[in-house]
């Protein structure tokens, strides 16, 4: 391969527009963020290289072989990530991107695109939290980030409207309008900036001419275009030069693989979807491709479950398809019940935890309505055991295949019932086990408030909860009392006894789970008078001390000490009941 006559971004980025260039199957999907953006176009207004481009140029007869998709435009962080597959029946020849997308996308809706993302603070569902951006480039200050020199930056409307009287903010997509260099110059007074002070108004001058030059007229866009019309050697190709930069996970490649190779169905389309799917199910998941395709060798009792392309040949690709519908519906019913044991993407600390359970139910045959049905009771609280204990000993992390291949086994012999037992006396792998000793035991006491094992921990406190429902880490003595220290010496403690309690009010001690209502009405409420206005009598008390824990002491708020040092072996109890 040799280099071709480059190119300008102008030229690329029309083609883009007019589809003459299109995405293969084996490309990853968009993953920069705009900061990324930026920095690229920074990079050109400094005369900076954008690095080398691989074009793959597909003869019309071998077009049909493969499946292709267009560029991202209008990128939207919740609801359009996902490229759209590309109408090819009728084409000539394609020339298709096999390195540089992530830039060539980043040019595309930097220049004739947007992107939106979320604000802070604003809800998932709530349409106004994902305000449209474009491109702009302010022409009358210098970046005040410490590695940029221009400041471009991605605005809303919203931003235009309260943008400040010092700077003057250019589309940057609108220096497609200006072809001719000269209509720089006009864009300059017909907007006054040669008015400005003397400096305000050659930093425009020249930067809106930086622009230009970048755009129109350097020929940086240097590339390869490789021929070939087999597909493994573009595949190696495509592995070698996609090694750096936005790492390419094996599971984009083999689901590329997968595109190709399922008769059917588009195995893209239908796995990004299947993952938005999960995703949503409860209060959010953070699912992915790779814990898919993970899940599908093991439920086909692949004997290598390695990301490996020779794992994924014709054979294995066949078999994933045919067996599809009853692996994706394995999948969505473990993410159900992990719903149903009160987890969400911020408490599932290890998301493979999830393959053995579906593999059982995958062996079962899914059975009918077993996310709910009483029938099933004594096997989903095994389930939900193992998912806890799995947690917060971390049997998944560091080389998960190592303890998912010998589940797989004690699986297969064992499918009356969900064998928690079985696993915690059978699985011996390197440093992986259920079983608690006394001093881990005593290494929960220590989990805080935030700590994304600790609602592991609560639950084991709490296994009967319902957690259909929103259940809350809550503080017991109120955190926003404990963590001040002016609050707590007008309440008149000690120092010694103020440096206890801002030392110590976020650990297990201090939590309970209550619902999300109850929660909100507690909120900074003292729990000595909380609990006289939820318990009015005896009997209520009694039985609320018991629920959570709560020892025979004064509630006080001078006597936090020793409510935590007798609430901790209450606790330490009950672990070591369900744990040893």
């Amino acid at each position: 391969m040799a280099f071709e006559r480059p190119l300008t971004i102008k030229e690329v980025v029309n083609d883009i527009h007019r589809k003459k260039y299109l995405l293969p199957s084996i490309q990853r999907e968009f993953v920069w963020k705009t900061d990324q953006i930026q920095t690229l176009f920074d990079s050109l207004l400094r005369g900076y290289p954008v690095g080398a481009f691989l074009f793959w140029y597909i003869e019309k007869e071998n077009i049909n072989k493969f499946k292709f998709y267009e560029f991202l435009r209008e990128f939207h962080e919740r609801d359009n990530t996902h490229n759209s597959e590309a109408n090819i029946s009728g084409e000539e020849d394609i020339l298709a991107i096999l390195d540089g997308q992530q830039r060539l996308t980043s040019l595309f809706i930097g220049l004739k695109g947007s992107y939106a993302f979320k604000l802070p603070r604003k809800r998932v569902d709530n349409d106004a939290a994902y305000p449209k951006r474009e491109l702009y480039l302010n022409l009358l200050k210098k970046s005040e980030e410490y590695d940029m020199v221009y400041d471009f930056q991605f605005l809303s409307k919203e931003d235009l409207k309260n943008a400040g009287t010092d700077d003057f903010w250019f589309k940057v997509g609108d220096i497609l309008d200006l072809p001719e260099s000269f209509e720089i110059n006009d864009y300059i007074y017909e907007n006054e900036l040669n008015l400005l002070e003397k400096d305000k108004a050659k930093f425009a001058n020249r930067t809106l001419h930086r622009l230009h030059k970048a755009i129109h007229e350097t020929a940086c866009i240097n590339y390869y275009q490789e021929k070939s019309q087999e597909l493994d050697k573009v595949l190696n190709i495509f592995i070698r030069v996609n090694s750096g930069g936005t790492q390419l996970s094996y599971s984009d490649l083999l689901l590329s693989i997968a595109t190709a190779q399922w008769k059917v169905r588009d195995a893209r389309k239908t796995i990004t979807s299947f993952v938005d799917e999960i995703n949503n199910v409860g209060d959010g998941f953070d699912f992915n491709k790779d814990l898919v395709l993970k899940t599908c060798l093991v439920l086909c009792d692949f004997s290598d479950i390695a990301f490996k392309v020779d794992n994924f040949d014709s054979n294995a690709m066949s078999k994933i398809e045919e067996e599809w519908d009853d692996i994706s519906e394995s999948i969505k019913l473990a993410v159900q019940l992990m719903a149903n044991f009160g987890y969400n993407s911020k408490t599932l600390t290890a998301n493979y935890v999830i393959i053995p359970i579906a593999y059982y139910l995958y062996k079962k045959g899914n059975p009918h309505n077993f996310v709910e049905s009483y029938r099933f009771n004594s096997e989903r609280a095994d389930m939900k055991k193992f998912t806890t204990i799995a947690l917060l000993k971390r049997v998944f992390g560091g080389q998960p295949d190592n303890v998912l291949k010998p589940l797989r086994e004690i699986m297969k012999n064992n499918l009356d019932d969900f064998p928690y037992q079985r696993i915690k006396q059978d699985l011996r792998v390197t440093n992986k086990s259920l079983k608690f000793t006394e001093e881990e035991i005593e290494d929960l006491l220590w989990m805080k408030y935030g700590n994304r094992y600790a609602f592991s921990v609560l639950s084991l406190l709490y296994p009967n909860l319902d957690y259909k429902n929103n259940f809350h880490q809550d503080h017991i003595f109120p955190r926003s009392l404990l963590k001040s220290r002016s609050k707590l010496r007008k309440a008149g403690l000690s120092e010694k006894t103020i440096n206890y309690c801002m030392e110590n009010h976020d650990y297990i001690g201090n939590l309970q789970l209550i619902e999300g209502v109850p929660n909100q009405e507690k909120s900074n409420k003292r729990f000595k008078e909380w609990l006289e206005l939820i318990c009015p009598n005896e009997n209520e008390k009694k039985e609320y001390r018991i629920r959570h824990f709560i020892p025979e002491v004064d509630l006080d708020l001078d006597n936090f000490q020793e409510f935590m040092e007798e609430r901790e072996v209450s606790i330490r109890e009950k672990l070591s009941k369900v744990l040893l």
